[in-house]
């Protein structure tokens, strides 16, 4: 059997790299992906390809290059992505479309770059990595949730469209994992003349802790390594901690506003 071909976008670091190395251990031939390859010039965990999710001539000018170099791709990860925080009347314009741009749009643009040769191959596996936060709106974290739920969305819209042509499309969404993503995130000037001032630094500083906390990532990548393997994936997949997971069963059964009580109080809202 030929070597199956694996992308991952945002695998420099992270749950990206997580996926790349235990699946480089598992036999695939793995190429991650970063907007500065000039950064890296010691990575050797894996092959590095420059490519940015909010570029389309960027994107196209990876794919083609990629293909003319395997001529195939057996495998997309869309997990390129940034965190966001802070009050929705105060955050930037700018940082809302920069998480959009790189969360909802660079996934749906990078698969689109690859659904003709898989088309074509009349078989692909596309991954698109989104969020527990995905599923409900989180305070001061409301344009992340938005932006990963937006994606889940597509997905279940996408893997319809795509079934007639040997193409399975899947999402799976992580809790809270120990990664570098507060480092990068962007926050909200928290300024206490702000009316949002208390509650804001008091959610952050949860928030952060959460990523401190957080699993070990290479639960997700045994994660999508079980999906790359199972013949008829689900729409949805969920890695996280007990609690996390157990939260969107409350979310199903609960009345809203009992639900809504329960994040006040996890916050300390």
């Amino acid at each position: 059997m030929r070597q199956k071909i694996v992308l991952i976008t945002g695998g420099s670091s992270g749950i990206g790299r997580s996926i790349g190395l235990h699946l480089q251990s598992k036999g695939y031939k793995v190429y991650g992906t970063t907007r500065n390859l000039e950064n890296y010039p010691e990575f050797s965990d894996f092959q590095l390809i420059e490519l940015d999710v909010r570029n389309d001539d960027s994107i196209a000018r990876a794919i083609d290059n990629l293909i003319a170099a395997e001529g195939y791709l057996d495998v997309l990860i869309n997990n390129a992505g940034i965190g966001i925080t802070g009050p929705i009347e105060e955050t930037p314009e700018a940082e809302i479309k920069k998480v959009f741009a790189t969360n909802f749009h660079g996934p749906i643009n990078t698969a689109r770059a690859v659904l003709p040769q898989m088309r074509k191959q009349n078989s692909g596996l596309i991954i698109n990595i989104t969020s527990i936060a995905g599923y409900m709106g989180l305070p001061y974290r409301g344009i992340y949730s938005a932006s990963k739920g937006a994606l889940e969305l597509l997905t279940e819209a996408l893997r319809m469209e795509t079934k007639d042509f040997g193409i399975k499309i899947t999402n799976l969404a992580p809790g809270d994992f120990a990664t570098n993503i507060a480092a990068g995130r962007y926050h909200a000037p928290a300024n206490s003349d702000s009316p949002y001032y208390k509650s804001y630094s008091k959610s952050l500083a949860i928030i952060d802790d959460h990523v401190q906390e957080g699993q070990d990532p290479i639960k997700v990548a045994e994660m999508v390594f079980r999906i790359i393997n199972t013949k008829n994936p689900k729409v949805h997949y969920k890695v996280g901690s007990t609690m996390q997971k157990f939260s969107l069963i409350l979310k199903k059964i609960l009345p809203d506003k009992l639900y809504e009580r329960l994040l006040l109080n996890h916050y300390k809202l």
